[in-house]
C-alpha cells in the first residue's frame, strides 16, 4: 500500500509533479476555452436579441449545431480536420510540410465554441430577466444606451447570469477532458499515461478525479462569493 501511495508522491519515483503540471494544463485549457466561449457567446446572445431576422436564425442555428453535435466530434473536426485543411492549403501553395495544428489551440477553440452555445443561452436569459420597466425608466430619464447598459442592465443581468455561468465553467472544465484525444498532456491524458505505465488504473483514475474536484470546488466557492458581492452591490444601489 505504501509503495502504491509513493507513486502519487513528489519523490523521484512519484508522478506528483507531472500530475501537477497536467492539472495546470487542464485549468489553462478550460480558462482559455471559457474566455472564447464568453466572447463568442456574448455576440451570439446579442445577435439573438437585437439582430435582424436572418441574423437571429443564423445565431439559433449556431446554438443548435454546437449543442447538438457530440463534443469529441467537434474536437476531431478542429484538430484532425484542421490539420488536413492546412496540409491541403500548404501543399497547394507549394510549401514544404509537415503541417501541424497546435493541440492546445485546437482543443481550447473547440471546447470554447461548444461552451459559447450554452453561455449565449445563459446571457440571453439573464438579459430577458431584467424588468422592462427598469429599462424604460432609464430611457425616460435620458440615459445613453451605454450608460443604461452599464448602470442598469449589466448589474441586474449579472445577478441572474453568474450562477448559470458558474455552471458553464464547471462544464467547460469537464469538457476539457476530451482534448486528451489530441495528445495534449492534460489531466486525462496523464491519467492514461500513468495507468498504462504502472498498471495502477484505479489509483491514477482517483488522482485525476481529485484534480478535477479541486478545480471545480475552488471555482464554485469563487462563484458564490462573486454572486453574493454583486447581489449586495445591486441591492445597495436600489435601496
Amino acid at each position: 500500500m505504501i509503495e502504491k501511495l509513493s507513486l502519487v508522491g513528489f519523490g523521484p519515483d512519484g508522478w506528483g509533479w507531472v500530475f501537477a503540471q497536467a492539472g495546470f494544463m487542464t485549468f489553462l485549457v478550460a480558462f482559455t476555452a471559457f474566455g472564447i466561449g464568453l466572447l463568442v457567446g456574448t455576440l451570439v446572445a446579442w445577435a439573438r436579441i437585437s439582430g435582424s431576422k436572418p441574423v437571429q436564425v443564423a445565431a439559433s442555428a449556431y446554438v443548435s449545431v454546437f449543442r447538438g453535435v457530440p463534443d469529441i466530434l467537434i474536437i476531431y473536426l478542429f484538430f484532425f480536420g484542421g490539420r488536413q485543411a492546412i496540409t491541403f492549403v500548404g501543399t497547394a501553395l507549394g510549401m514544404q510540410g509537415p503541417f501541424e495544428v497546435s493541440a492546445f489551440a485546437a482543443g481550447a477553440l473547440a471546447v470554447g465554441l461548444i461552451s459559447s452555445a450554452s453561455q449565449s443561452e445563459v446571457l440571453r436569459g439573464a438579459y430577458q430577466a431584467v424588468p422592462k420597466g427598469t429599462i424604460e425608466a432609464g430611457v425616460a430619464v435620458g440615459m445613453t444606451p451605454l450608460g443604461l447598459f452599464r448602470r442598469v442592465i449589466a448589474p441586474q443581468a449579472l445577478v441572474t447570469a453568474i450562477p448559470g455561468m458558474g455552471n458553464q465553467w464547471q462544464g467547460t472544465v469537464k469538457d476539457s477532458a476530451v482534448v486528451s484525444v489530441t495528445g495534449l498532456v492534460e489531466t486525462m491524458r496523464q491519467v492514461a499515461i500513468a495507468s498504462g505505465t504502472t498498471r495502477e488504473y484505479l489509483l491514477f483514475a482517483g488522482v485525476g478525479a481529485v484534480i478535477y474536484l479541486l478545480i471545480t470546488t475552488v471555482s464554485d466557492k469563487i462563484t458564490r462569493i462573486a454572486e453574493h458581492s454583486i447581489r449586495y452591490h445591486v441591492e445597495t444601489k436600489v435601496a
